[in-house]
């Protein structure tokens, strides 16, 4: 049987814990987290297994990318399950800072990206986000030098955030993105599923399957903007409140009008009922 993985919270035992890894010269990969963990997690997990010696996966609900009228007091937290499922999985260590830990009295830096942060998807509806996600994972690369850092690429804006941003402040990090891991019917694992009543999560797939319908007739040349006027009205009809639906480089997340444009990514995010859902797809 796995043994449970330690589990640090405070800066001073996680380094403490992370010495024989270093002094050993262990390869390491974080795994960042909110918690709430699911199959998509664990893939992430595996990955990192895959790409390091030592895996350490952080559970932190970071207040600072939540605004005031989002779900940070409602978020799924479940610390005992996430450490059960994490020895399963025969992870390492657990970093599970407090927020007071994080964010101790006096803070005072924030890091405010650019760039991809700025394209007028997630950004434009949560203005907030990508400063608390910046800052945030720019402290776990710094409190657990890792090699390597897994991210899932269901939310895309975020890894395109995160990769620039290890890039730009010389981080000595390599950021991974692991593809979207899907319910049979092609939901998107997420935390956020949970809130889904039966009929919604019923409805919930059908992102998916306009995304992938969109991408096909991209492929064969149909007009991009065409393509994503007639999807947003077909997402509407199914009963979502549509935030965007949009054609993006895969890299910069700059808008696009035609394939020559560069590789595409078709990212979405909508509101059935009161939960708010995100994917995206390559074409």
């Amino acid at each position: 049987m796995a043994t449970r993985p330690t589990v640090a919270r405070t800066v001073p035992a996680l380094r403490r814990a992370f010495a024989p890894f270093r002094k050993a010269g262990d390869r390491i990969a974080l795994v960042p987290t909110m918690g709430a963990l699911h199959a998509g997690h664990l893939a992430l997990v595996r990955e990192a297994r895959r790409r390091a010696r030592r895996v350490v996966v952080s559970i932190f609900v970071n207040p600072a990318q939540f605004a005031p009228h989002e779900d940070f007091a409602s978020y799924p937290r479940g610390f005992a399950a996430d450490i059960e499922a994490l020895r399963a999985a025969k992870v390492d260590l657990v970093w599970a800072p407090s927020a007071d830990v994080m964010y101790p009295e006096g803070f005072a830096t924030r890091i405010e990206p650019a760039g991809a942060a700025k394209a007028g998807l997630e950004d434009k509806f949560r203005p907030h986000f990508f400063g608390g996600v910046a800052t945030v994972v720019a402290k776990l690369f710094t409190q657990a030098a890792p090699d390597f850092a897994l991210f899932g690429e269901k939310d895309y804006q975020q890894l395109r955030v995160v990769t620039q941003m290890a890039k730009d402040l010389d981080l000595a990090v390599k950021v991974i993105g692991v593809p979207t891991v899907r319910e049979q019917d092609g939901l998107a694992l997420s935390s956020r599923n949970a809130y889904l009543s039966k009929p919604e999560r019923a409805v919930a797939p059908s992102l998916q399957r306009v995304l992938k319908a969109s991408a096909a007739r991209i492929k064969n040349g149909e007009p991009i903007e065409m393509v994503l006027e007639e999807s947003r009205a077909e997402i509407g009809r199914a009963g979502f409140a549509l935030d965007y639906l949009e054609a993006r480089h895969a890299l910069t997340l700059a808008p696009v009008v035609s394939r020559k444009d560069g590789p595409i990514r078709l990212l979405v995010a909508a509101k059935i009922g009161k939960t708010r859902l995100i994917d995206n797809l390559g074409v």
